[in-house]
């Protein structure tokens, strides 16, 4: 596909688009995290760009405007996989090579077991296979350092005080500390109040989370045939080390995992020694 791809559309939902680099060049599809958009992928993709490579970072459903549906049953893991094979049909259908951070990383991990023939290879960052994180869960700290995921579980009073705090944190005598809490520099942070809170989407992304538990558990223990880099950082509040290590165990394919000093917001704080990662991936897929 040699035109801009600036929109796609699923399920009669519209997704916006950020799509650069080369049009000629092998599509690398970027999928972004809670509570972020593609622009989370503003520092990493240039560096892809550089080396020939055309990036496709769709903002995913419950966070473009024209993609909010309402009710939990919407943003079931089956519906988001769906939009990303949405997405690689309105590319061409040929298979990319797909990376994700945080939920991304989930829906990525999913499509590649639902989908193998559309994913080429697969780098997924903070978050592991849907089943190393659920072992985690049942067997070291892992569920009392996502134990928020739990309190999502309650109707909207999440995201009031969600956005009751992201409103108090634009005083200045409490950003510095929104800052520190978040892990975030200031750039980051902006963008959640500008394209999460202020856009309205924090209410429908939350939905990511009670969706979880009509997840179809059977999908969730396949495994990955793609050529898989996982990607953790040392400074992860969020995930513990051993949902990393067990990671090998569900793809059949060549695995690696790296390890990267940062905290959870690797494609912001490690943006060229992560796409060093993926160009390494996607390289050894073409030998």
């Amino acid at each position: 596909m040699n035109t801009r791809l600036t929109t796609f559309s699923n399920d009669g939902l519209t997704f916006d688009v950020i799509d650069e680099g080369p049009l000629d060049g092998t599509p690398i599809v970027l999928l972004h995290g809670w509570p972020q958009t593609a622009a989370q992928w503003s520092r990493l993709a240039p560096h892809l760009h550089e080396h020939g490579y055309r990036t496709i970072a769709p903002t995913q459903r419950g966070y473009s405007r024209g993609a909010r549906p309402r009710g939990r049953y919407a943003y079931r893991m089956s519906a988001l996989v769906g939009d990303t094979v949405a997405l690689i049909n309105a590319l061409g259908g040929e298979p990319v090579h797909l990376v994700g951070h945080d939920w991304g990383s989930a829906v990525a991990w999913s499509t590649a077991t639902a989908h193998p023939e559309l994913v080429r290879t697969l780098t997924s960052v903070s978050v592991p296979h849907p089943m190393a994180f659920m072992r985690t869960m049942l067997t070291t700290t892992q569920f009392f350092r996502t134990f928020y995921m739990v309190l999502f579980q309650i109707p909207w009073l999440p995201e009031l005080v969600i956005s009751r705090a992201l409103r108090a944190a634009r005083r200045p005598d409490r950003r510095a500390r929104a800052l520190a809490l978040s892990g975030m520099d200031a750039e980051q942070f902006d963008r959640i109040l500008r394209d999460i809170l202020d856009a309205g989407a924090l209410k429908y992304s939350i939905n990511w989370y009670r969706a979880m538990l009509i997840t179809d558990p059977r999908a969730a223990s396949r495994k990955v045939s793609a050529p898989t880099t996982h990607v953790s950082s040392t400074r992860d509040p969020f995930m513990v080390a051993e949902n990393a290590r067990l990671a090998a165990r569900y793809v059949t394919g060549p695995f690696t995992h790296e390890v990267l000093d940062a905290t959870h917001w690797v494609p912001e704080e490690r943006p060229a020694e992560l796409a060093a990662l993926i160009l390494s991936r996607t390289a050894a897929s073409t030998r």
